[in-house]
């Protein structure tokens, strides 16, 4: 298979040093999400919404247990340059809107873009440029520089009967009350 013992050695040693490197990449502190049994599911959905994104590391189940062996126990990810972690823990704890994350978009068809992608296939929005995905995380979809229009009174009172943001409507409610 391979054309030479260091043809098999320069590989190994290529994989090996990619290894490395992602576990060197590891963050000190990363969000640790517990999911019921749908992690894996959950991790394939997040790396299809955001470009780029990776697996970088899993624990399945043994003989040892808990669960089906074989099936995903943990899995590190890294979306959007923000690396996290995902357990399958069962129904002892549930995701709530005390953790969210925050995806900020450079213009309103990004908005419009993880907006959809987030709500794909059950997904509920909440106020304020607020929604839950389907698998019950809460994301706030937001423009990078969200505070200048609602910095001002009129755009906040506009924002404040939002559930998607939309920026040409903030933006007018700064005009309209100047």
């Amino acid at each position: 298979m391979w054309e030479s013992v260091s043809d098999f050695e320069q590989r190994l040693l290529v994989q090996m040093e990619l290894c490395c490197q992602a576990e060197a990449m590891m963050n000190k502190i990363t969000p640790f999400l517990w999911f019921d049994s749908n992690a894996e599911e959950a991790s394939e959905f997040y790396l299809s919404v955001f470009p780029g994104g990776r697996r970088l590391k899993e624990l399945r189940v043994t003989e040892a247990g808990p669960g089906p062996v074989g099936s995903l126990l943990v899995v590190d990810l890294e979306i959007a340059g923000q690396q996290v972690t995902f357990l399958n823990g069962g129904p002892g704890a549930k995701l709530s809107e005390a953790f969210s994350f925050v995806v900020r978009c450079g213009d309103q068809a990004e908005i419009d873009e993880y907006w959809a992608k987030l709500l794909e296939d059950g997904g509920a929005e909440m106020a304020c440029g607020w929604l839950r995905d389907r698998f019950g995380v809460c994301w706030q979809v937001i423009p990078e520089r969200l505070t200048d229009p609602v910095g001002h009174p009129a755009a906040m009172r506009a924002m404040m009967g939002m559930k998607k943001l939309e920026l040409a409507v903030l933006e007018e409610a700064v005009r309209e009350s100047r």
